[in-house]
């Protein structure tokens, strides 16, 4: 059998903390459940799990602070955060922060499971990641960096993925409703709206070089250019 994939869930609800935990189990994950942010920090630091799923609302510290403490350290571990909020900018706070996806109370632990295994897929796909020309900058995605000449801009990790799907597909278009849920893990309104001010972040930070440019193709995606 497999090696199980450690997980860190932290879930400050008792009962749904141990109904996801038992589920995950059952498909071989080892889950490491913590009840607040205090001790899920001291158990990522000890345990080094594969993935990260977050409660926002906890005790001592919330999903917020604790996933901005991790990044700080590691900055490609996935993280999932689960929460009842539905707001815009708790949404948008999340992905700055460093958050892969966003998952809203209720939901199903299929959906979730299914969300799991694409960013464990995805982040082992991006481990062997070097950085890249791309025009006058080096863009590095395992430092989320961009450096041109001596300067360095920092990514949040949101825009760094963003950016890194954009450079593989240079010249091409890259489809709207397949980068949303390929990143965000779906492709509804809301969540398009979240990659617009994404995608005006990274041309604000791009423009020290002209000729790189994100075009916006209307009704299929977008395409950068250099």
């Amino acid at each position: 059998m497999p090696k199980s994939i450690k997980i860190l869930l932290a879930e400050d609800e008792p009962s749904l903390g141990q109904i996801i935990k038992e589920s995950l189990e059952t498909r071989n994950f080892e889950v490491l459940l913590c009840e607040d942010g205090e001790k899920a920090y001291k158990t990522y630091k000890s345990e080094k799990p594969l993935l990260l799923v977050l409660d926002i609302m906890m005790p001592k510290k919330d999903g917020f602070t604790l996933a901005a403490e991790i990044r700080k350290e590691d900055k490609d571990i996935p993280i999932i955060f689960l929460t009842a909020k539905s707001l815009t900018e708790d949404v948008v706070k999340g992905f700055n922060i460093g958050g892969n996806d966003y998952l809203k109370k209720p939901f199903s632990m299929e959906e979730l499971i299914v969300r799991i295994n694409a960013l464990l897929k995805r982040s082992k796909n991006d481990n062997n990641t070097e950085p890249i020309q791309l025009g006058k900058f080096i863009f590095d995605l395992k430092k989320q960096t961009l450096q041109i000449d001596s300067h360095i801009e920092n990514l949040t990790h949101r825009e760094a993925n963003l950016l890194h799907h954009l450079a593989k597909n240079k010249n091409q278009i890259l489809e709207r409703s397949l980068i949303l849920k390929k990143l965000w893990g779906d492709d509804d309104f809301f969540n398009a709206r979240s990659m617009d001010v994404f995608i005006t972040k990274l041309r604000k930070k791009l423009k020290e070089d002209p000729a790189i440019q994100i075009i916006n193709v209307r009704g299929y995606g977008y395409k950068l250019i250099y």
